[in-house]
């Protein structure tokens, strides 16, 4: 099955207490299109950059076989450019500059030779935008989204309508709780479900993944690591291996499910082992497979005595 992955494609300064680039590869769409490719038949992405735009980049998602029928060049303007600074702990960054750029008027336009795609997965962008994708697409299987504070707080009612058509909404703790205004978790995924989602999954950065559907509910342990050098497009990184895997078996059963979930903290703890989507150049099927049984075992339990 195909993955039609919607979002951002960037360039990020990004500054933590490994280091420093002044100019990389980046946006919700590339981490869930680089890391969905390991696992989906076929990512298709749909996204729009300027004209500063390097070719070795676009070539990055040529050679993970990504269809680019929907990934549109803008020579009179520049791409999206965020710079950020990473504290010491990883979890919180500054800001130092946003430059919209191309972004800022983005209007997506599905081609007629995706619209068929039948899972939907929807980075951060404006919900507006995400609402049009779902309004063109034909059939869709799954429908996956993603959301921000930006846009709870300043667009609530159309991401309220947006997230109304979604089958799946991925969030952070944070998130959640704006979203819902329930401190606790397990409440604020019961709000969200009352809102349309079937299946809501809460991120909880290093500390895992909350998954919780009518079947059951299920958490995903965060992989420890020794190093990590940048925390950005993490969390798109697990959506990508999240629809990559349900893509790539068709199967919603709650057990499959979960496998998902694995598989999305699986990229994601992939993507911050170097800056940007740098580590998705090259990682073979077995270090996925090795790392996918590293969280079978973190999680595994024994019988009582």
């Amino acid at each position: 099955m195909s993955v039609l992955v919607v979002g951002s494609v960037a360039y990020d300064g990004i500054e933590t207490p490994a280091g420093k680039v002044d100019k990389t590869l980046g946006g919700s769409a590339t981490h869930i299109s680089l890391a969905s490719s390991y696992l989906a038949d076929e990512v298709r992405l749909l996204a729009t950059v300027g004209k500063d735009f390097a070719q070795n980049d676009i070539d990055k998602f040529k050679n993970r076989g990504i269809n680019l029928d929907g990934f549109k060049v803008d020579e009179n303007e520049r791409t999206f450019f965020w710079r950020g600074r990473y504290h010491d702990d990883l979890n919180t960054r500054d800001t130092l500059e946003t430059q919209l750029n191309v972004i800022e008027k983005f209007d997506p336009v599905v081609p007629e030779s995706i619209k068929g795609s039948r899972y939907i997965c929807l980075g951060n962008l404006d919900p507006i935008s995400q609402k049009k994708v779902l309004d063109q697409v034909t059939a869709p299987q799954l429908s996956i989204g993603d959301t921000m504070n930006f846009w709870i707080e300043g667009m609530n009612k159309e991401l309220l309508e947006t997230i109304a058509k979604l089958d799946v909404l991925i969030v952070n703790d944070e998130e959640a709780r704006q979203l819902t205004e329930k401190n606790n978790l397990v409440e604020a995924a019961e709000v969200i479900g009352k809102m349309g989602p079937s299946i809501v999954i809460i991120k909880k950065g290093e500390h895992g993944a909350m998954l919780f559907t009518d079947d059951g509910f299920f958490t995903a342990p965060g992989l420890p690591l020794r190093e990590i050098k940048d925390p950005t497009g993490a969390g798109d990184s697990f959506l990508g291996g999240f629809s990559g895997w349900l893509s790539k078996t068709d199967d919603h059963s709650f057990d499959n499910l979960k496998r998902a979930v694995i598989y999305g903290s699986v990229m994601a703890s992939f993507c911050v082992e170097d800056f940007g989507p740098q580590r998705f150049e090259n990682i073979s099927p077995y270090a996925i497979s090795d790392r996918y049984d590293e969280f079978r075992k973190i999680a595994s339990v024994p019988a009582s005595s």
